[in-house]
């Protein structure tokens, strides 16, 4: 396998990490959403630029080199965490707005130029771990495709978790049966996001009700303290406590609500740069050579675009309230928006309408986030379901890809493969994880490919046929 990018991709790619990098560099968005909630400090200066760029480093390493550049040699599909989380890094690092551009310009470059020559390279080594490394695909498309009976489980408890399972296992049987065509596990996600749905409503008509149940239990109450005679001292003592109580909350809910408000201000003002990055994105996503998540870079590979913006757009139903609480909060957006964007764009005709699509979505999505934070400040389930989604996505895909590692081991150097990986993925636990646990797995099957070559150089180790 090699990787070829087009002019178009490699132009886009360029531009796209480059105003990425600008964005960070300002403080407005990036990609990592562990990152956000240190921006408003940084923005305000209580953080200085080495200590953002620490942290930004801390947290984007392991998944830049131990899950997005794997998944990209394994795929040949671009990502967003091999892309946006060093134009992150390198617009926090930059001193001056004009330097942040050119750094992330340059950081496409090698992305799109570096991951065809490496690719080239590998395949002329004697043990070529980035083809063992294709053996990751099947287990992240379809472990991942029961996330939601994961999110079920976690929510609703153990029974309910357990029908959704068998429900999307039955509905993954039947598709593969009856629709051959399509990607089983989209029918079979798709079952399992409408369960949640079902059982979200449930709980929420449950707590509304229970909570009309409270408020009329709590009127009748206060009706019959009034009802009760005090004393003068007693009653005044009282009324003066109660008092600065209130006053105190309703002072720290005004100081709260003026900062999220000022911080929703600041992303309007900069709406047009948000389009742009929008305009930029849409068309990258839009030539199927970018994706925006694990399991969607196999899919866009075999050419199930439909799928992938199946695939896409649940993953977005778990993160948006995320991105929208995290932005109010910290004044800084996510660089790739509500992530809508992808579905959209995967199905578009043409890259030029992708582009308006995602200018489009953007702007709209930046004039939205004060009004869905408050929406979802009503609704607890729902904040509590896309919480389980994430985690759930989180669990799937940690499981998924150590199989596929594994799987990939395999296909390298046999048991001995697998001894390495595995004993590599065993020890890095042990250690307190200096590898995060999604990126443990890919990281072992690299630098076991190396040392395995390494090895067969010196005629250690006789390489075994990929297929």
């Amino acid at each position: 396998m090699s990787l070829h990018f087009t002019p178009l991709v490699i132009i886009f790619t360029i531009l796209s990490t480059a105003f990425a990098a600008l964005l960070s560099q300002m403080a407005l968005a990036v990609f990592n959403d562990g990152v956000r909630p240190f921006l408003l400090d940084f923005y305000r200066g209580e953080l200085k630029r080495p200590q953002m760029t620490a942290i930004a480093f801390g947290l984007s390493a392991g998944f830049i080199f131990g899950l997005g550049v794997p998944i990209a040699f394994s795929s040949g599909v671009l990502n967003p965490w091999v892309l946006f989380l060093p134009s992150d890094i390198l617009g926090i690092l930059s001193p001056k707005k004009w330097l942040a551009p050119i750094l992330g310009a340059l950081w496409g470059a090698i992305v799109v130029f570096g991951l065809g020559a490496a690719t080239t390279a590998a395949n002329s080594l004697p043990v070529n771990f980035l083809t063992a490394m294709q053996q990751m695909s099947n287990p992240i498309l379809y472990l991942f495709a029961f996330f939601p009976a994961v999110a079920i489980a976690m929510q609703f408890g153990r029974w309910r978790g357990a029908i959704a399972f068998v429900l999307g296992l039955l509905v993954m049987l039947a598709t593969m049966k009856w629709i051959p065509v399509m990607f089983p596990g989209a029918l079979t996600m798709a079952s399992g996001v409408v369960l949640l749905v079902i059982f979200a409503v449930a709980e929420e008509i449950k707590m509304a009700r229970a909570t009309r149940l409270q408020a009329a239990a709590e009127r009748a109450k206060r009706q019959s303290a009034d009802n009760e005679a005090a004393t003068a001292e007693e009653g005044g003592t009282a009324t003066v406590a109660t008092a600065i109580e209130e006053d105190t909350n309703s002072s720290i809910d005004e100081e709260t609500s003026s900062i999220f408000a000022a911080n929703a201000a600041r992303l309007k003002k900069y709406a047009p740069f948000f389009v742009i990055m929008g305009v930029l994105l849409g068309v990258l996503v839009n030539t199927h050579m970018f994706a925006g998540g694990e399991a969607t870079s196999y899919i866009i590979a075999k050419g199930q675009y439909a799928n992938a913006a199946q695939v896409d757009f649940y993953r977005a139903l778990g993160f948006i309230p995320l991105i929208v609480t995290t932005a109010i909060a910290s004044g800084a957006f996510q660089v790739v928006g509500f992530t809508l964007i992808y579905p959209a764009a995967y199905l578009l005709p043409n890259p030029i309408l992708a582009g308006i699509a995602g200018g489009l979505l953007f702007g709209i999505e930046v004039f939205v986030l004060s009004y869905i934070a408050k929406w979802l400040g009503t609704l607890r389930t729902v904040r509590d379901a896309s919480d389980n989604i994430r985690n759930a996505i989180n669990l799937t895909l940690e499981v998924a890809i150590l199989f596929g590692s594994i799987a990939a081991a395999n296909a390298m150097a046999g048991g001995v493969g697998i001894a390495v990986v595995g004993g590599l993925y065993a020890l890095n636990e042990v250690l307190g994880r200096p590898v995060v646990r999604m990126a443990a797995g890919p990281v072992g099957v690299i630098l076991a490919g190396i040392a395995f070559n390494l090895l067969a150089y010196i005629h250690l180790f006789t390489p075994i046929a990929v297929k």
